[in-house]
């Protein structure tokens, strides 16, 4: 490339600006600065505090990052591309973290994700940027996308949640959480002075998103199982009648499984004297918006009822090796807040901009090779050995719960965070939980209540410290405290 000789003198309010000659073949020859031996790391107060690495101790600041451990960045040498140091490093790197991710993949009990997948097919089209811009329903000029898998994904769920073609949009998100911003912007942008309203077992991104749109929402009170109470839903709609309502209603909460009777808030917005029309009903599926459809007994969450958008997470009960989602809404929903974007070429209706188009082809490819049949037969399993876990840890004399359409199994907290970590349990308060995903089996189940009863028989072997009594978190005939056991 020839180097620009051009000179030229610009003035700028009053200062001059010389652009001289550019030498394209001129670059910059000092080497990164190399690491300091001691680090210096800024606590929450301020303090600073220094960081050893002497015979392999780390210690860490308060206001650290847990992860107290990472693999640097390194400089190739200059003689790399003959020596292959660089790629041996890089290699042996890989494997050990290959490694450590099969052995914790064994123990992950708390988190709702199903690790029971091959998607070998599809490792031909990584070597491809897929990006799904825009709006899936329409066609821009970048080619390299894959919105016809996605829409056949859309198309899928639509079917699910009964649903026209004609009458829903969506899209594939990038998570769950992005779901629910969707679910309740369009609320928002349907009722620009509505009430958010959502239980107190609402995920959290529920709360974020009321921040992040500025919206008043009110918490609603729940029963002990984790669903609403909508004896509180009528007081707090009742004291709110002038503005229209915008609910979030969740189909499986994260921490007890809980899934919100659907026709029953509906029953007591009516009641309440909230129309069709001055209502948005957001349902947060998650993990459990997929699986309940699968139920004989479950109540169905439909678009034949007054509901506005579902959304459900396809790294969950799916088996995506990527954070990913389906949202579904009303059309007429979109087209209260979407934009046309000139330089897309396309139509501005997500949350983001650019998506994943490799999450919609891993989801259509998990669909094809299910299909109903094998999902229901997931599902059988899931909830199956829910039930196995349920009752075993009752037989051991540990409290627990079970909602009757979950496969979320709730329990005392271990005393121990080591076995927490160990097998990367969710807690909230003294209470945890455990999530019979597909990839869990009985063997594994009795593994983990084997050492459980183990940890609980030293925690207690003194006998001045008792299991606390966990009547108020799981319902009296769910606890085992020495009180309710009798």
């Amino acid at each position: 490339m020839a180097a620009c000789t051009m000179t030229m003198v610009e003035k700028n309010a009053g200062i001059e600006v010389v652009i001289g000659k550019f030498d394209a073949n001129v670059v910059f020859s000092e080497p990164l600065p190399p690491l300091p031996e001691i680090n210096t790391v800024v606590g929450l107060k301020g303090q600073q505090h220094a960081e050893s690495n002497q015979k392999g101790k780390r210690e860490i600041g308060l206001g650290r990052n847990a992860v107290a451990t990472c693999f640097p960045i390194t400089e190739p040498d200059d003689n790399d591309e003959s020596t292959g140091d660089k790629e041996a490093y890089m290699a042996s790197v890989l494997a050990r973290y290959r490694k450590n991710l099969l052995e914790r993949t064994k123990y992950n009990l708390g988190y709702a994700y199903n690790f029971d997948f091959d998607y070998g097919a599809l490792a031909p089209l990584q070597h491809f940027f897929i990006n799904n811009l825009g709006d899936p329903f329409v066609e821009n000029n970048y080619a390299v996308h894959a919105k016809q898998f996605e829409i056949g994904v859309l198309d899928w769920f639509a079917r699910l949640w009964e649903i026209e073609k004609n009458e829903y949009w969506g899209y594939v998100t990038h998570c769950g959480t992005e779901g629910n911003f969707h679910g309740i912007l369009a609320g928002r942008e349907n009722f620009p002075d509505g009430i958010l309203y959502a239980s107190g077992e609402s995920h959290y991104s529920v709360f974020k998103a009321a921040r992040l749109y500025r919206m008043n929402c009110v918490k609603v009170g729940c029963l002990v199982s984790g669903e609403i109470d909508c004896a509180d839903l009528r007081l707090k709609l009742l004291a709110n009648t002038d503005k229209p309502a915008i609910l979030n209603v969740n189909i499986g909460t994260t921490v007890k499984g809980a899934v919100d009777d659907l026709d029953l808030v509906i029953q007591t917005l009516n009641e309440c004297g909230f129309s069709k029309d001055r209502f948005y009903i957001h349902c947060d599926g998650a993990l459990f918006g997929f699986m309940m459809p699968f139920i004989k007994h479950a109540p169905k969450v439909s678009f034949k009822k007054p509901i506005g958008s579902i959304c459900v997470s396809g790294h969950k009960f799916l088996g995506c090796p990527m954070p990913c989602g389906v949202h579904l809404t009303r059309l007429e929903h979109i087209n209260a807040f979407s934009n046309n974007v000139g330089y897309l070429a396309s139509r501005d209706a997500t949350i983001m901009g650019s998506r994943n188009g490799h999450a919609s082809i891993f989801l259509w490819y998990a669909l094809n090779r299910k299909g109903y049949k094998g999902f229901q037969k997931e599902v059988q399993k899931c909830l199956g050995n829910a039930h196995y876990l349920k009752d075993r840890l009752h037989e051991v004399g540990i409290s627990a719960m079970l909602n009757e359409l979950s496969n979320t199994v709730v329990f005392e907290r271990p005393r121990d965070e080591e076995f927490i970590k160990r097998w990367q349990l969710i807690c909230e308060g003294n209470i945890a939980h455990v999530v019979t995903m597909p990839n869990v089996s009985q063997e594994k189940l009795d593994d983990f209540i084997a050492e459980l009863v183990e940890k609980r028989s030293i925690w207690y072997a003194d006998q001045k410290v008792q299991p606390p009594c966990f009547a108020a978190a799981l319902g009296s005939q769910n606890c085992a405290c020495k009180l309710h056991r009798l």
